[in-house]
């Protein structure tokens, strides 16, 4: 599980799991390239990174990029493997996510978040599979949802992006494993600012609703686990050497909630 000195693009850097992330890869000493399309959070989150770990070897710097637009994520990709050197593994936790129901989700939401949450997996992981090939060797990490194998009646375009992302993640980890390279999609239920929101949208009923089909159903404390300290080690163990053997998987971390069959 040791991952000085690799590195490494987070997407979503700017908050929650992301930029849990960020701050877990440059603690255990990795170079760290955050992309977010939140610029000024993004800088904030690299700073305070790399003050906290001021005498360690790893660091962070930060990059501008819509994971929607192709033209968008290959330069930024480029731009960050020719600063770092290489590329060993992308973090990729960059989503959106929007209420609604099944009968009245807009057009505009649905496309949106195919947009960003589907094409945005494929595009980041393109780039990264370019990059990655001809060393033979990487880690690709999605993240995926509990709403993707479930029904979702109050996020049916989230449901539906997240159940692409899970078929996206299996189907290029099978093309892609002949080169060395390996593609996991994390399962999360982890308190996010973007968690936060979702249920500032929700009335009370939904909000009753979405306690009794999510923190209730959390086997450890029912409630939503920490990003440092849930997820940041298993972001570790999915970019290292240490889940060497282990490709097209939907690991769920989210305190016993899901089961993936």
């Amino acid at each position: 599980m040791d991952i000085a000195g690799y590195k490494i693009i987070v997407t979503g850097g700017a908050s929650g799991m992301g930029a849990a992330t960020v701050r877990t890869y440059v603690a255990a000493g990795a170079t760290v390239v955050s992309m977010d399309v939140s610029e000024n959070a993004g800088i904030a989150v690299v700073e305070a990174a790399n003050a906290d770990n001021a005498d360690g070897e790893g660091s962070a710097s930060f990059m501008t990029v819509d994971i929607s637009d192709k033209a968008s994520v290959d330069l930024a990709f480029d731009a960050a493997v020719l600063k770092m050197g290489g590329l060993d593994a992308v973090a990729h936790p960059a989503a959106i996510q929007r209420a609604g129901d099944a009968q009245s989700v807009t057009v505009d939401d649905w496309d949106l978040m195919f947009a960003v949450d589907v094409r945005g997996t494929m595009l980041v992981n393109q780039a990264a599979y370019r990059h990655m090939a001809p060393q033979k060797h990487g880690s690709i990490i999605n993240f995926g949802s509990i709403s993707g194998l479930r029904s979702e009646p109050v996020a049916p375009a989230y449901s539906a992006a997240k159940g692409a992302v899970h078929s996206w993640t299996r189907t290029a980890a099978g093309a892609w494993g002949k080169d060395g390279i390996r593609v996991n999609a994390i399962l999360p239920a982890i308190a996010t600012p973007m968690y936060d929101v979702a249920i500032g949208r929700l009335d009370e009923a939904g909000r009753t609703a979405h306690f009794w089909q999510n923190e209730q159903s959390i086997a450890m404390g029912q409630q939503y686990g920490d990003a440092d300290r849930d997820l940041g080690p298993v972001m570790i163990f999915l970019a290292s050497e240490a889940s060497r053997f282990i490709s097209g998987q939907l690991l769920p971390v989210d305190g016993g909630q899901a089961s993936v069959r």
